[in-house]
């Protein structure tokens, strides 16, 4: 399998030690981390009694060499512009984070590891959640 981006509560999960997370993780060439991630987990991390402890697991699990950081551009803005539009006329709207997250996804051509099941309402937008989704 190629890339995949982690949705924030795929990479809480990944801290758990969840075994079907893992997996997954373990299948992916590159784990791609969206920069509105990036930004929830920071934001939790800030609320929490861990920070630091917190801070430095996530600085490590970046620093990997299959995982980078994907940040929004003017073609992510135009992606979310046409999930918007989509999840609008469908009567789905989903969290705003989330819709950025898809639109990066989209753009990169990216399956998104999540466990929040509105995201299965964007269209064209592969939703992993067990690692038999990525065996051929």
């Amino acid at each position: 399998m190629s890339g995949i981006a982690l949705d924030t509560n795929a990479y809480v999960a990944f801290k758990r030690g969840d075994e079907p997370v893992l997996e997954i993780l373990r299948l992916a060439d590159d784990i791609i981390v969206p920069v509105i991630v990036l930004g929830e987990l920071l934001a939790g991390f800030a609320h929490g009694m861990k920070e630091a402890e917190n801070r430095a697991g996530l600085a490590k699990f970046l620093d990997a060499s299959r995982v980078r950081t994907l940040a929004v551009d003017d073609d992510t803005a135009r992606w979310y512009a046409q999930v918007h539009a989509q999840l609008r006329r469908a009567g789905s709207p989903i969290p705003a984070n989330d819709l950025w997250i898809a639109a990066q996804a989209l753009q990169h051509g990216l399956p998104v590891l999540t466990f929040d099941r509105h995201f299965e309402a964007v269209e064209g937008l592969m939703v992993i959640t067990t690692p038999e989704q990525l065996l051929p």
